[in-house]
């Protein structure tokens, strides 16, 4: 696209009437020249040839630069920004070290493993590394996918003859290093481990990944190879830092990008109002119960981007998906490609059928055969489809033949999409490190510019974020947040550890301080044997079982269709109360099911097909009890601060059933499910009860308050933390039966917790802050979903106070921050 396009294109966007004042800022990113190395010396000549022959004759600085570190043997990390080609850094050092017993036989036997978040992208590595293999004539160079989806026959070839072997943790954690012992010759030869999109593994999971590499690093030591980790990451705060804690070792950061981009003009857009009536009662107030908003209470029914939040007469703004919608079609219109990304498998279905339907409308009104076909060359894609299916899609794209692309974020990793015209991401992405992963895809080319287009949900956090440009724009992306000291999530690895090989005395200092500590709980609960030699697995049970990498919490529930049998998919132990209970409306791959019966004991949800014109939103209610205080801030006039341990009972008690265009609420039915326990981290805030009478917060209202503003704190952490406001949850309560004080909580949504509530509690002036700036700045009158209304509230956002909230915010923020002491 030609030097100032985007800009003109911009003005196009926004010039009808109900969008001229929706664009709230614009930022450019100046285009930058790209910088050569030159191929180190050790690189195999027919590589070189090979990709002489296709243009590239030298490397980028970051790439020669990455690869010479791990030839050396420096475990490193490569974080640099999309489409920058990071995978030339790590392939000329492994496919020269496989082929270099080609070129002289005395070269030991190379191997590597590379390790991807997802299926998809090690398939599309797959391409990509097989095509620069065979075309350099890599013999040595026997690449192969071994994963959940590998035919038992070509397993065990893989294992045999495998050279660089792509898979994903999961695969790593259940089939690999259990039985190492038929990989024994490969991990002899393992010289390198390549751990792309790195930067995805945070939270529990990344956890979980920490705890795996760590076992791989044991595993290939019992073999006598000790391999270099190159680790691939988008742009993120202190990589270096955050790629050590994740292999367990000192990792080089190569951050300094040297490969060419064009410029990209970066639109933060705001969608016009409308208004929706929804004759709902009344706006605030209610029974002071104790509210919560769990990670785990989310609407079971339409996505929340959508939905109105059926709690006052406000305008509403349109929401993200609509409007992604109508302006991809304004774009496809102007023959600009475009690739959207919805935070929705439904909403990635909605943009792209919304944006073919108003272009095929226009065809048909102004007989234009052109406009027509681009109509047709409009696509989803998401999960669920098929791999051949995404891979057309994919091949589409790059050809050109699709002119648009609505997706969800499979498309933010590595896969190779990049150098479109323009990218629309609807809707907060979580991160600041994704929402530049997502607009990274447009602007390769140094042609031209490229435009990147946020559109805000009606959503505290987006709304902040487009009247706060400096918050994206003047800040560095973030740190990838994860705690691989866990209790937790280690003592199943250790468990996992010791029945691969027995843990020798001394060994168990590679998970951590406390794994010795551990290991001895776990021997006196007689799940693991201490001999003179070290510790072993006693059980017949396998080990590995123990351990759900991704943090479901338990067995996963079947979906199934009652009346064929069919096995529509599953769902995780831990969100299945709340999104397959008794009358859920359920969505899969576009179509819609209810739930007839949730069979909790055996982890199976029977449903019928249904096309119902409702949703459905599961409640709940929530106690959390104080476990440990591990640290407490005392702040002016009495007010506290504090991080610790919890328990959080949840228990969903019934559903509203809300009509799925206005989002009115049509009906309530009780549920009889049992509570659940989650035992994770938490950052609390307690007031003085004087405190609050002093500063006109009656007693009536102090439940609304504390309420709206835990809503607000959820919704605003993710600005500082490497989370979604769904990784969190929350309780408010005018008397805590453990701090006899109001007190509001925010909890990491994870088993042990995720690093989330930590990091809100180290920054938590900068945190209360922009919550109350956010909430401040709000236009409504008594609260909506722009500020303190919650999607995923599990009391039906019943009862909260705008008001309130921004007298609790003032306390809180004129009080701290202050001086900590560790308890």
């Amino acid at each position: 696209m030609r030097t100032g396009r985007a800009d003109e294109l911009l003005r196009e966007l926004s010039a009808p009437l109900q969008r001229r004042t929706c664009l709230t800022h614009v930022e450019h990113v100046p285009a930058r020249p790209g910088r050569t190395g030159a191929f180190p010396e050790w690189t195999d000549p027919r590589l070189i040839e090979h990709l002489a022959a296709g243009g590239i004759t030298a490397p980028w600085t970051h790439q020669e630069q990455a690869a010479r570190l791990a030839h050396d043997g420096s475990h490193v990390v490569l974080s640099t920004a999309t489409a920058s080609g990071k995978s030339l850094a790590y392939l000329l050092p492994s496919l020269s070290a496989i082929g270099a017993r080609e070129l002289d036989a005395t070269a030991p036997r190379a191997t590597a493993l590379y390790l991807a978040p997802t299926k998809a992208l090690a398939a599309d590595q797959l391409t990509n590394i097989t095509g620069l293999a065979d075309g350099a004539g890599l013999r040595a160079a026997r690449v192969a996918v071994y994963d959940g989806d590998t035919p038992t026959e070509q397993r065990r070839w893989i294992r045999r003859h495998g050279s660089f072997v792509l898979t994903n943790p999961d695969m790593l954690h259940f089939g690999i290093l259990p039985g190492h012992e038929q990989w024994a010759g490969f991990f002899r030869a393992l010289r390198y481990v390549i751990v792309d999109e790195c930067h995805s593994y945070r939270g529990v999971f990344g956890s979980h990944v920490s705890m795996v590499m760590r076992r791989l690093r044991r595993v290939a030591a019992a073999y006598r190879s000790s391999p270099t980790f190159v680790l691939a990451s988008a742009t993120t705060a202190n990589p270096e830092l955050s790629a050590s804690r994740l292999v367990g070792q000192d990792v080089t950061a190569v951050t300094e990008d040297g490969s060419p981009r064009g410029g990209v003009t970066f639109g933060l857009w705001e969608p016009g109002t409308k208004s929706v009536v929804d004759g709902r009662a009344p706006r605030e107030g209610g029974v002071a119960a104790e509210p919560a908003s769990s990670p785990r209470a989310e609407s079971a029914g339409d996505h929340p981007e959508d939905a109105a939040s059926g709690r006052s007469e406000e305008p509403l703004r349109r929401s993200a998906t609509s409007e992604a919608g109508a302006l991809l079609a304004d774009l496809v219109h102007r023959d600009v490609q475009t690739l959207v990304f919805a935070r929705s498998r439904r909403g990635a279905e909605l943009v792209s059928t919304g944006a073919q339907r108003l272009l095929g409308q226009e065809a048909e009104q102004t007989m234009d055969g052109a406009l027509a076909d681009r109509a047709g060359r409009i696509a989803a894609y998401r999960g669920g489809y098929l791999a051949q299916e995404r891979r057309d899609l994919e091949d589409a794209l790059r050809s050109g033949k699709l002119r648009a692309l609505a997706s969800t974020n499979a498309l933010e990793l590595g896969i190779d999409i990049s150098g479109l015209d323009a990218v629309l991401i609807a809707g907060w992405p979580g991160t600041r490190a994704s929402l530049w992963q997502q607009a990274g895809r447009a602007g390769r080319s140094q042609e031209g510019d490229a435009l990147a287009l946020f559109i805000a949900r009606e959503d505290p956090l987006d709304t902040y974020v487009v009247h706060h440009p400096r918050s994206v724009f003047g800040q560095e992306v973030e740190a990838a947040v994860f705690d691989p000291h866990n209790p937790y999530v280690m003592t199943p690895h250790l468990c996992a550890a010791a029945a691969e090989l027995p843990l020798r005395d001394g060994e168990e200092e590679i998970f951590g301080p406390s794994a010795h500590e551990l290991l001895d709980t776990l021997v006196a609960r007689g799940v693991l044997r201490r001999r003179p030699t070290g510790w072993y697995w006693t059980m017949t049970e396998s080990a590995h079982a123990l351990t759900d990498l991704r943090g479901s919490g338990g067995e996963p529930v079947r979906i199934v269709e009652g009346s064929s049998g069919a096995l529509l998919g599953t769902v995780d132990a831990g969100s299945a109360h709340t999104q397959v209970h008794d009358g859920a409306v359920y969505l899969h791959q576009g179509r819609t099911f209810v739930v007839d019966h949730l069979d909790v004991e055996r982890a199976v949800a029977l449903v019928h097909r249904e096309d119902p014109l409702h949703s459905t939103h599961p409640q709940s209610t929530s106690t959390i009890r104080i476990r440990a205080t591990e640290r407490e801030e005392e702040w002016k006039d009495g007010v506290r601060l504090c991080f610790g341990t919890v328990d959080v009972t949840d228990q969903v008690t019934g559903y509203q059933v809300r009509d799925v265009y206005t989002q009115a609420v049509l009906g309530q039915h009780p549920l009889d499910l049992p509570p659940r326990t989650l035992t994770t981290r938490a950052v609390w805030f307690v007031l003085p009860e004087e405190l609050t009478e002093r500063e006109d917060i009656p007693g009536e209202l102090l439940p609304g308050a504390l309420h709206a503003a835990e809503h607000a704190a959820i919704s605003m952490l993710p600005l500082l933390a490497t989370c979604d406001r769904w990784d969190i949850g929350g309780v408010s309560t005018a008397r805590h039966e453990d701090t006899g004080e109001p007190t509001i909580f925010v909890y990491d949504g994870a088993p042990g917790g995720a690093g989330f509530a930590q990091r809100g509690a180290e920054d938590a002036g900068a945190w209360i802050r922009a919550t109350a700036d956010m909430i401040g700045e709000c236009d409504c009158e008594a609260g909506c979903p722009a500020c303190v209304v919650s999607p995923k509230c599990g009391n039906g956002n019943e009862p909260l106070s705008k008001s309130g909230a921004l007298a609790v915010l003032g306390l809180l923020e004129g009080a701290g921050p202050p001086r900590a002491r560790e308890v």
